[in-house]
């Protein structure tokens, strides 16, 4: 955004301060100021001459001989081209060694035989305007031989400022709203502004004031002024030069002064023409665009507009895009005399939305997009009803002005606390220089309690309610940015570094993570807690009670999971695809409702589900040569290394939906209440289901370990364990059992016969055939039996099988052979 020094000073003294000096204190505390520059700076080299004498060219038609005083010894001899050159008038001269705009010396030179010492500038010549059909012809008050900059009064300072810095600030979008920043740096009042609307001078007949409906929530107030005696014409000198400092265009009066109250103010507003809206129908509609509804906007574009979009409506014809630009129809026209002023409140994301969409970023939009006071409107109506006024005394304004809407004052009181600021800012300000900063920056201020207190309700003005301040927080923000960041000492931080408490479930998940993703070779899976309603069917799991969301992400995923390991089945197929051995684990909640606690909550469960599909193995292959035992030796080595001895292995246990009826396992720990674990095969009838049949038929085993139960269960650490001072014997025994007896339950009877002397147990054999018998089978094993008081002898082993043997007699089952 561009802001004009001298703008400025119409609002606040700022004598005494440089432009260099203002820029500083601007971007130290308040917006970062991206450029300084001088406002027409050719003007500044260009002097005020008096033409004594004009005279025709001998050798050409159209050019003139002038001479020309400039303030020194005589005068100069200019031969000129403007057909409006004429003796005795002031103009701008640039004298032989200037430099204009774009890089244009004037250097001394012969035209048609006659030198020429200088050139007599028009307005396109020094950047300032567009007319270029004569020179500039200045006031008669303009003192020969001045710069014309300093003879005109309109020397400037162009400063330019970052608009990001801008944007959480509505109210810095008008100088009115730098100048108030300006004042409270500077610690100086800011001059007063008449904004109250001037008197009504009713017509003959009376005027009603003008009808207004708001038919939307886009709009939430609107102020419209009839104003008459008025025609479009010139703007006076002052005005044009201050828009042309800040990159306006003057058009004519009714523009130019619509531009400066919203570049002065920082609120948008538009002219119409009364007689036109009258034709259209009489009285201003607000409301949203219909279906396929266009307008042609100022521009000459015809815009296609969509039902977000804000129309202003002369009756039900649009005459203007609301918030972002006028209607070709809503020309003020040359002749008229009778006008309406429109000053209004609009929604900033609708605003943003159209404007965005269209394309069509205007000053205006810009500011209706930064959330603008509600206040404004009305004093941007009454300051543009005055300075018309001014300018024009014939103005009149035939009946009070409309105001309607449906809004709010945003101006709030916030409790700020003396010892919050100093601890936030790390200076020990006194509660003295706190008020005072505040009341600066326009803040009404209440010492709540005692002086010594330091507790404050401070006001907040409605033009830094809207968007900027509303917490405590803001406000130390703006003490802070005032006093100056850089007059607070710095300091070193201080603090006592304590180690964070030891998370036990963290500890285990990082543990699992590692174990799983390191020697064993699995890929975690991430996956959400939502499952699918085919799969919960597939699994026979959809009767059963499951946490509903409201408006699911996906269709047909409302229910949230009760485990973990069926989320993992669906990625069995893709990934099968794509590589022949697959191994997934994913660790995560589960909800169970049917177990809620007082507050209605469901029972939380902390679960880690693991997947492992490939091939299945060759008739050939050894009877451990199956995924399933794998696995199982990787739950033991996941349980063992976290410190956690003699896993137990039982068939007994509520067996999950997706476990193989015949081969499902639990491992149970000494301490939790329940199975820590279950290892399964996929049920049967499930691999067709997910995809894995045909090309794809896959051995899949499945687990699922309760990280809550595991983090019950008893550890005996990790630590060094010595080597045994005796040394072993190894046993192998074949044993003849029952098919439907379990292993764990020969390896519980093993145990038993070695009466703690039994160190180590390995099945490394399984044979089913004639030589056992129909129904049975003959599991083998490697016993290691160790005492750590004797070294064992042949007898103690003899004992011991004597021992196994009867225990196998009374089960059902018989040692085969040694």
């Amino acid at each position: 955004m561009r802001v004009s020094m001298r703008w400025l000073e119409r609002h606040v003294d700022l004598a005494d301060v440089t432009p260099e000096q203002l820029c500083d204190d601007l971007t130290l505390s308040t917006a970062e100021v991206e450029g300084l520059e001088r406002f027409a700076p050719s003007l500044d080299d260009v002097v005020v001459g008096h033409v004594v004498s004009r005279e025709k060219h001998p050798d050409a038609g159209r050019l003139s001989v002038c001479r020309v005083e400039v303030g020194e010894d005589a005068p100069l001899p200019i031969v000129c081209g403007a057909p409006n050159v004429a003796a005795g008038q002031k103009v701008a001269v640039a004298r032989v060694g200037t430099l204009l705009p774009g890089d244009f010396k004037i250097k001394k030179s012969k035209i048609r035989g006659i030198e020429s010492h200088g050139m007599i500038c028009s307005v396109r010549e020094l950047d300032i305007g567009e007319e270029h059909d004569g020179i500039w012809v200045l006031p008669e008050s303009a003192e020969v031989g001045q710069a014309v900059s300093r003879a005109l009064g309109i020397g400037d300072w162009v400063i330019e400022i970052d608009n990001k810095s801008l944007t959480h600030r509505p109210d810095l979008w008008g100088h009115r709203g730098i100048a108030r920043e300006v004042a409270a740096i500077y610690e100086r009042p800011l001059h007063p502004l008449e904004t109250t609307l001037p008197e009504i001078t009713p017509g003959t007949p009376p005027m009603d004031p003008w009808p207004v409906a708001i038919e939307t929530t886009g709009c939430s107030r609107y102020v419209a002024l009839p104003i008459d005696g008025v025609r479009p014409g010139p703007s006076p000198d002052w005005l044009r030069w201050l828009l042309l400092a800040v990159g306006q265009r003057p058009i004519d009066l009714l523009v130019d002064l619509s531009n400066f109250v919203m570049l002065d103010l920082g609120q948008p507003n538009h002219v119409f023409d009364r007689n036109g809206l009258e034709r259209r129908g009489r009285g201003i509609v607000v409301r949203n665009a219909r279906a396929g509804e266009s307008i042609e906007t100022l521009d000459g574009e015809m815009r296609k507009l969509q039902p977000s979009d804000l129309l202003i409506c002369a009756g039900d014809e649009p005459v203007a895009l609301a918030g972002i630009m006028g209607g070709e129809g809503s020309k003020v026209a040359e002749t008229t005399g009778s006008l309406l002023l429109e000053v209004a409140t609009f929604d900033a994301a609708t605003i943003r939305r159209t404007s965005t969409r269209l394309g069509l970023r205007t000053d205006s939009s810009a500011r209706f997009e930064k959330s603008l006071d509600p206040n404004l409107p009305m004093a941007a109506a009454g300051h543009f009803a005055r300075l018309l006024a001014a300018i024009e005394p014939a103005a009149r304004f035939p009946a009070p002005a409309t105001d309607v809407g449906d809004w709010q004052d945003p101006s709030t009181t916030i409790e700020l606390r003396g010892d919050r600021v100093r601890t936030a800012l790390g200076k020990a300000l006194p509660n003295e220089e706190i008020r005072h900063i505040l009341e600066r920056l326009a803040f009404e201020v209440e010492a709540e309690g005692s002086p010594d207190e330091g507790r404050f309700r401070v006001h907040v003005p409605s033009f830094r309610a809207t968007k900027d301040i509303t917490l405590e927080q803001d406000l130390v923000e703006e003490i802070g940015r005032i006093h100056r960041y850089g007059q607070i000492e710095e300091k070193p931080l201080h603090f006592d570094i304590a180690p964070p408490p030891r998370d036990e479930r963290r500890q285990l998940v990082r543990h699992l993570q590692d174990r799983l993703a390191g020697g064993a070779r699995f890929h975690e899976n991430l996956s959400y807690t939502f499952i699918d309603d085919a799969l919960l069917e597939k699994l026979g799991d959809l009767d059963l009670p499951h946490i509903s969301v409201i408006n699911p992400v996906v269709q047909n995923e409302s229910r949230i999971r009760r485990s973990v390991t069926p989320s993992l089945l669906p990625a069995l197929e893709t990934n099968r695809r794509n590589r022949t051995d697959v191994r997934l684990f994913e660790i995560g909640k589960a909800y169970e409702p049917e177990h809620a606690n007082d507050r209605g909550e469901p029972r939380e469960r902390h679960l880690l589900g693991l997947a492992w599909a490939g091939p299945r193995p060759s008739k050939k292959a050894a009877y451990h040569e199956n995924r399933l035992m794998r696995l199982q030796s990787i739950l033991e080595d996941l349980v063992r290394s976290w410190g956690c001895h003699e896993p137990r292995w039982t068939a007994e246990g509520p067996r999950p939906s997706w476990a193989h009826p015949g081969k499902c396992l639990f491992l149970e720990l000494e301490g939790p209440a329940g199975p820590v674990a279950v290892v399964a095969d996929l049920e049967p009838g499930l691999a067709p289901a997910l995809g894995l049949s045909g090309d794809l038929d896959s051995e899949v085993a499945l687990a699922e370990v309760c990280l809550d139960r595991l983090l019950e269960a008893e550890r005996g650490g990790t630590g060094y364990k010595p080597l045994p001072r005796f040394p072993g014997i190894k046993v192998d025994v074949a044993i003849a059992v029952p098919e439907s007896m379990p292993a764990a339950e020969l390896i519980g009877l093993i145990e038993e016969a070695g009466r703690r002397q039994v160190a180590d147990i390995e099945l490394f054999d399984l044979y089913r055939g004639r030589s056992v018998g129909p129904g049975r089978k003959s599991l083998a094993f490697h016993v290691l039996l160790q005492s750590e008081k004797k070294t064992l002898t042949d007898k103690d082993e003899r004992k011991f099988l004597q021992r196994l043997g009867k225990l196998l007699g009374d089960a059902g089952g018989e040692i085969r052979g040694i």
